[in-house]
Order: structure tokens, then sequence, then C-alpha cells
């Protein structure tokens, strides 16, 4: 959603804003182009996996799966949405935004960690990119997997990663729009070989599952839209303050929601054909057993673009977060180091690691939980602030209105540390069990949850230190600005 130059220069094809504040007379985007923006961060084959997960693992019949699917995107996407209304306030990334609430140095804690959990989501999507390719050499030229070739796969998809999301929000835009279009195409024309293929009576004759699996499958999916929050204002910072919040919130929510549906679904009705699915160590070749090629390559080159554009735009938030950590080089070349380490983690995972499923899935929740506490922190302050003080923002120095107490304010790190700690207690994954991930919370993969109400009740009832604040710019409170 970039402007137009105020002083009526062509606009660039590369971003060079970084962390500092979009300045209203630039401020020139639009609420509807939020749609496609979350469209393109959902376009994976990995929701597939998912749905597939929830059929395999999970024991739900459609009815539930469908519950699952609209509930998961509503949730965590509901939340992006919300916390993406500090982007049209502040006009700055949102971990540039995340200075004003636990201080100058006190953000680095916070911001250190989502950094390297980036690390890992980045990881999974360039390990699917790259397994796309490789399916689609082995559909088109008979082309096997080898470790040269998942290396020179990997070096392809993380490139174009590093060339887009360096480029900045401009050609993510374009590349989102388009990918929105394809991809809905496409996905229509699977649905439609999926209606006329499937044994309908097998799928609806599935037996019912728990509601205990049915409530860690919607903690499950979410947990991938959870993951976005603190990226929700890097893409809201170009609209104008006068945007709608509630607009803002429900294009999010449709967007993401438009294709986590019937993703999941699809997934839920190829496993029953396909119980081991969910269990492939390659999770995207099996799109080339379960449809004929004529559908299973451009609809995979096209899933390809998608999970490009996901990686971008994961990698564009990083750079500000990276800056955010005092790396003083340019958001473009602080992507980089994202790129490298999904080089590095991507052919451990595709090489070493056993099940990529398991991986995945312990990985999507330890990263939710990572984030959790930050979010509820970050949310509660937006129900009291109105208003950012840009030069504070960039002010890293005790003459900051955001310094606080030696640069910290200790009110956020604490409720950000003990929720932190209280999400991984109830947590379990393949390599990790906190001692309460056998309580109902733990069993049904709240923790994230736990982390999130954690830190906002604790944040909310500690005394707060107010900075020297701006002068009020006209932006209405939270609750007032989501009724326009």
């Amino acid at each position: 959603m970039p402007a137009e130059p105020a002083d009526g220069a062509a606009e660039t094809a590369i971003e060079t804003r970084g962390l500092e504040p979009v300045p209203d007379s630039e401020r020139s985007g639009r609420v509807r182009e939020l749609v496609p923006t979350w469209v393109a961060a959902n376009i994976s084959v990995l929701l597939l996996t998912m749905g597939a997960g929830l059929v395999i693992f999970n024991k739900l019949n459609i009815w539930q799966v469908l519950v699952v699917a609209v509930a998961a995107p509503v949730v965590s996407y509901g939340i992006v949405g919300l916390i993406s209304i500090a982007g049209k306030r502040g006009g700055a990334p949102g971990m540039a935004l995340s200075r004003a609430v636990f201080g100058q140095r006190g953000n680095l804690f916070p911001g250190a960690l989502i950094w390297v959990a980036r690390w890992g989501w980045e990881t999974i999507n360039a390990v699917s990119g790259a397994y796309a390719v490789l399916t689609v050499l082995d559909l088109l030229f008979g082309v096997r997997s080898s470790t040269p070739l998942i290396v020179v796969t990997l070096l392809f998809f993380v490139g174009c990663t590093f060339v887009v999301s360096g480029l900045g929000i401009n050609a993510l835009r374009v590349c989102s729009t388009w990918s929105t279009y394809l991809f809905g195409a496409f996905s229509v024309l699977v649905l439609g070989y999926l209606l006329f293929t499937t044994d309908w009576s097998a799928v609806f004759g599935k037996p019912a599952g728990s509601s205990a699996m049915m409530i860690a499958g919607i903690g499950t999916i979410a947990a991938g839209g959870i993951s976005w929050v603190p990226s929700g204002p890097d893409f809201t910072r170009y609209l104008p303050r006068t945007a709608s919040s509630r607009a803002m919130v429900g294009a999010t929510v449709g967007g993401a929601g438009v294709v986590v549906l019937p993703m999941v679904l699809m997934g839920a009705v190829m496993a029953v054909g396909t119980p081991d699915l969910a269990t492939a160590q390659d999770p995207v070749s099996f799109i080339g057993e379960l449809l004929p090629t004529w559908i299973a390559v451009p609809y995979l080159l096209i899933a390809l673009v998608g999970m490009l554009l996901i990686n971008s735009m994961s990698m564009y938030s990083a750079g500000f977060t990276a800056q955010t950590l005092g790396i003083k080089v340019p958001r473009a070349w602080a992507v980089s180091v994202n790129a490298i380490i999904s080089l590095i983690f991507g052919f451990l995972l595709m090489v070493v690691a056993t099940s990529f499923f398991g991986s995945f899935i312990s990985f999507l929740t330890l990263l939710a939980v990572a984030f959790s506490a930050w979010i509820g922190v970050f949310g509660v302050d937006m129900l009291r602030r109105t208003a950012y003080d840009g030069p504070a923002l960039l002010d890293t120095t005790r003459t900051s209105a955001y310094w606080y107490r030696g640069g910290f304010a200790w009110q956020a790190m604490t409720a950000w540390g003990l929720a932190l700690v209280v999400g991984l207690l109830f947590t379990k994954v393949d390599w990790f069990g906190g001692p309460l991930a056998s309580t109902w919370i733990g069993e049904n993969g709240l923790g994230w949850a736990a982390g999130i109400l954690t830190s906002a009740a604790l944040y909310a009832v500690l005394p707060r230190t107010a900075p020297v604040e701006p002068a009020a710019t006209g932006e209405p409170e939270l609750a007032g600005s989501l009724s326009n």
C-alpha cells in the first residue's frame, strides 16, 4: 500500500523507507488492499497437509473440520487485524512501535525472540517451496530428488524470496494481487476435480472425533495466523489515520479465511482417500499423485509463487525487526541474514529430519507461544494509547520519551517474561513438554492462548509509567475506532 511521493515524482520500485514513520501526506493506501495481502500470506500447500492432519491425527469428521477451518482464521487473523490498527496510528512497523511499549532497551528482548522465531517460519516455507520445485521437475521431466538438487532448489527459492522482499511493499502488493487471482482460479479447478472423483460416502461417513481434539485443531491452525500478529502494522502503516478500523479487521480476516477455509477442507477430503498424506516426509509431492498432471503442475507453480510471497512478507518484516535490534544496515540488507539462515536450516530439515509434519507442527506450536506474550502486552497498550511519538520511536538514547527507566518499561517486561513462561508450561511438542502440558489447556494446544491472557492481565493491572506523549492527533480510542 505505497503512497505517491509528496513531490509528485514517480514512485520507485524499491522501497527505501525503514523504521521511520510514514508521513500523513504519503499515506494513500486503501483498506481493500489488505485482502490480497492476507490471501497471499496463506497460499501454501501446507494448509492441505494440516487439513489432512485434522482427519488422520485428530480423528475429526468433515463437519468438525469445517468448524475448525472457520474458527481458526477468525480467531487468529482477528487478532492480526486488531493489532494492525497500530500501524495506521503510528505509521511505523510493528516492532518499531513496540519500543513505545517495552522501552528502547526492553524491546530488544521480545524483538530478538520474534526475529529468531521467524527463522523457523521462513525455513518451513523455503523447504515447502523447494519441494514444490522438485515435484514439478519430477512430473514434467522425471528428475528425481538428490542432495545436490535439493541445494539448488533451496538456493533458487530463497534467492527469489530475497529479491522480492528486498524490493519492498510495492513488489509485494503487485505479486500478492496477481497470485490471488491465479491461485483462486486454479483452486476452483481443483475443487471441481475433487467434487467428481472423491468417494463422498467415505467422507461423510467418517465418525466424529472428540471435542478436545477439535479445540486442539483450532489451536494448531490458528498458530499460523498468530505468527503474523507482530507483522500486522507493517502492512497498514501506509493507510491514512481515518481508515476504518472495523474494515481493516474485516479485510484481514476475510483475506485469510478465503484461503484457509477451502484449503483445510480440501486437505481433509484428500486424507480420506490418502491416509498417509499427513505423515509423508515430503508435504508437496502427494499433489502430483492425487491430481492429473495438467492440474497438478500449474497448481504447484502458482502455490510456489504463494509460498515465495509468504516468505517474502516474513523476511520483509524480519528486516524491520533486525533494524530495531540495532543492526545498522538498510532493511533490504537486513533481510539477507534471514535468507542465509533459511538456507542452512532448510537443508537440515530436507536432508536430516525424519518427519516433516511432526517438525512443522512442533515448530508452529512454539512459534505461537513465542509471539503470544508480546501480543497480550502490546494489545493492552493499544487500548490505552491514542498516538505514537515518531521522533521518540527512532531516538534510542536517554533523551527518548520511550526510554522509561534505564531504557526498560519494567511493567511490560515483567508481564511479557512471566507470560512466556506460563505459555511454555502448558506446551508440549515432539522435543519439549511443559509440566502443565497434561492439563486441559495443554492437551487442547492452548498454551499460546494462556500466554496472551496472562500477559494482557498482568500488564493491565501493573501500574503504568506514562512517557511524554505527543499532542493529540484526533485518532479515536480503539473501542471507538472499531465502530468506524
